[in-house]
Formats: C-alpha cells, structure tokens, sequence
C-alpha cells in the first residue's frame, strides 16, 4: 500500500507539474497580446558576414502604417511599431539602466497593457515628438521609491522627459521584464534619443487580429502586403519573418507536454514496484491463512469464492494506497509552490485516474495468489501447520 501511495502521489505531483508549466507558459506567451503577431526584420550581411534574423533595418514606420488600413488588411484590428534600446534613466540623485521603448499609442492595446495611473502617449505627442514618457512598474519603483512617478522629471541621455503615465504590472515574458521599461513616442525615440542614418526603421511591428479566428487572414494580408511594398515576388526572398502567437504556444506547450509524459512515464515505474509489492504481501497472506482457506473450502466454499475473496482484498490494498496517494498528492501541490516557485495544477482527470490505476494495480497483482488461494485442495490446507 505504501509503494502504491508514493507512486500515486508521484504521478499526481508530475501531471500537475507539467500543467501548471503549461499553464505558465501560456499565461506568458498571451501577455505578449491577444490575436497577436511578431513582425520582425530579415538578416543583414556586413562585409560577407550574415548577421542573424532581425539583424537588418527593412521594416519602417511606413510599412506599418500601410498595414494599419482597413482597406489593405481588414482583418487588422491595429498596428503598433516598435523601437527600442538599453538607455540610463536619471531622476535626481537615483539613475536605472533600462529598455527604452519607442512606440505609438496602439501599443498598449496590442500588448495588453494598461495604464495604472495617469495617461498613455497620445497621437498627438507622436506628432509632436514630445518629451513625454509612461514607466513601467520596476522602473519607477528604481528611480522615484515608493512616490508617486506623474509629473516627475527623468532625464534620459541629455533629454529631460516628464512622466505622464505608470503601467500596471505584466511580469516576464519572451525573455524579458516587461515590468522595467520606459515607452516614449516613436518619433522623440528616433530623432531625439536614438538617431543615426535608420531612425525610420523599427525593430519589430506588433499586429492584432480582430479576432483569433481572423488570425490566419491577418498573417496573409500583412504577409502579401509586405511582399509588396519590399517589391518581392518570391515569398522565399522574404526581408522579413512573421511569428504567430499560436505558433509560439503550440510549441511551447508540445515540449512541456513531452516533459509531462516522460515524467509521468518515470512515477508509473514506482506504480509498477507497488503494484510487485501488493502481490508479495497477498502470497505471504495465502501463506499464513492455509487453514482458513482449507476451512472454507471444506463446508462449501468453491474456488470462484476463495478467488474473489483475496481478489477483493487485493483490490482494498490499491484503493487505501490511492486514496492515501492523492491526499498526499493534492498536500504536496497546496505547499511545495511556495518552495519552489513553480505553480503546480490537480487535474481532476488525472486524480481519478490514478485512483483506478490504484485499484486495478491491486487486483491486477492479486490474481496470482488468489488463483493459487483457489487450488489449494481442502486436506492439504487443513492438515498444514
């Protein structure tokens, strides 16, 4: 009963470990946005040298303007260009090295962010290339401590800005903080932070569908349109590439899954050596209940009778073990997050059927001794010592 409820616990502990990375997973791939697609630029070669995917400066704040019309991409429901570099941030004596993020206001709704407390950039301050500049949580936290970051000044590079907005916590995602970040307009990031001979180009474009079942169509629209404004007939020459969210979340979720049932796979072993330890323990209990057996089987009692008896047993074996198995289980899932800071998922599905496995371990491994329960003859078991 004992193997059998430490096997059962293991399996329970593993299924929830692998859902609750699952879970994880996709809690971080979908705070990236809904609907949303990664536009990034092709690779660039510097003296016979390639540099990797993203590498180049081919996309620009034109090609995601003409990606924002209705007209040309329908199922588009908005467009958010996007820029940025590691810059110091000063305010006061306090100073931060964070991701300094040039962008339009879409950005906070294809990103699903949301503003805590004061406003987002405006169009109005992109047209104007104003100083103006919305913190992420971390990033305010650094430089103002605990007091209110709206209206304050920060410098950033020899720019003075004024914070105008806080958002709301997100978390890390896709390798990075997306709580220590400072978003400024696109254009005050291109002209009068980061400059040089590209500052029309963007380092990726965010697209949201309308819908994810209008995923697909956005793919293709802002696949065909890029093609054509690049002046591309063959897509395989493409100086882009466009990454589905789904994309991202199938493959994550298939490698966590692999994890999951090779995990499970290893605490279905311990099952196994349960399931050994039950038919020992019922060939012992044979064993030791000859006499009871001869007697039995003396004033009536058939081989079917004696069979399903140990059979019955066996099987109380395995549902005890189970049902030990799952509390032990379901504890360990409430305390160990907090010890190892990896969420861990009961899945109900998972739960009960361990509790048969449980069970059919036990009657599985107990038809051994009551089959030789069962051909014991009545003489020779009341005639043992």
């Amino acid at each position: 009963m004992l193997g059998i409820l430490i096997g059962i616990a293991a399996v329970i502990l593993t299924v929830g470990l692998g859902e609750g990375a699952q879970q994880q997973v996709a809690s971080a791939i979908n705070s990236l946005g809904t609907n949303l697609l990664v536009i990034s630029p092709g690779s660039s070669t510097t003296a016979g040298v390639r540099g990797g995917l993203g590498s180049a400066s081919t996309l620009t704040v034109n090609d995601a303007n003409a990606l924002g019309s209705h007209m040309v991409a329908p199922d588009i429901a908005a467009v958010a260009p996007s820029t940025q570099r590691n810059g110091a941030l000063t305010a006061g004596a306090a100073n931060w090295t964070t991701s300094i993020v040039g962008t339009t206001p879409d950005w906070l709704s294809v990103r699903a962010r949301t503003v805590q407390e004061g406003r987002f950039i405006t169009a109005a301050d992109v047209a104007s290339e104003a100083a103006v500049t919305v913190l992420a949580s971390t990033t305010a936290q650094q430089l103002f401590g605990g007091a209110d970051p709206i209206g304050r000044s920060v410098t950033i590079g020899e720019t003075p800005f004024t914070v105008v907005g806080l958002l709301n916590t997100a978390g890390t995602s896709a390798a990075q903080n997306q709580d220590d970040q400072a978003v400024v307009p696109i254009s005050t990031a291109s002209d009068r932070l980061f400059g040089g001979t590209t500052r029309t180009s963007v380092q990726s474009i965010y697209v949201e569908a309308t819908s994810s079942d209008t995923l697909s169509a956005a793919y293709q629209e802002a696949n065909s349109e890029l093609l054509n404004l690049h002046h591309i007939n063959n897509p395989t020459g493409a100086d882009f590439t466009i990454a589905s969210q789904q994309s991202l979340l199938t493959t994550a979720t298939s490698v966590d899954r692999t994890l999951t049932i090779l995990l499970g796979g290893v605490a279905g072993i311990s099952l196994l050596v349960g399931g050994i330890g039950v038919m020992n323990i019922m060939l012992v209990s044979v064993t030791e209940r000859i006499r009871e057996i001869g007697l039995r089987k003396a004033i009536g009692a058939n081989p079917t009778v004696i069979r399903r008896q140990f059979l019955i047993e066996a099987a109380a074996l395995g549902l005890a073990g189970g049902l030990l198995g799952v509390l032990l289980g379901i504890i360990g899932a409430i305390t160990l997050p907090g010890v190892i800071g990896t969420q861990i998922t009961i899945s109900p599905a998972a739960t009960i059927g361990a509790i048969v496995v449980s069970i059919c371990i036990g009657m599985a491994f107990g038809v051994y001794p009551a089959s030789r329960a069962a051909r014991l003859a009545p003489i020779d078991a009341l005639r043992s010592e």
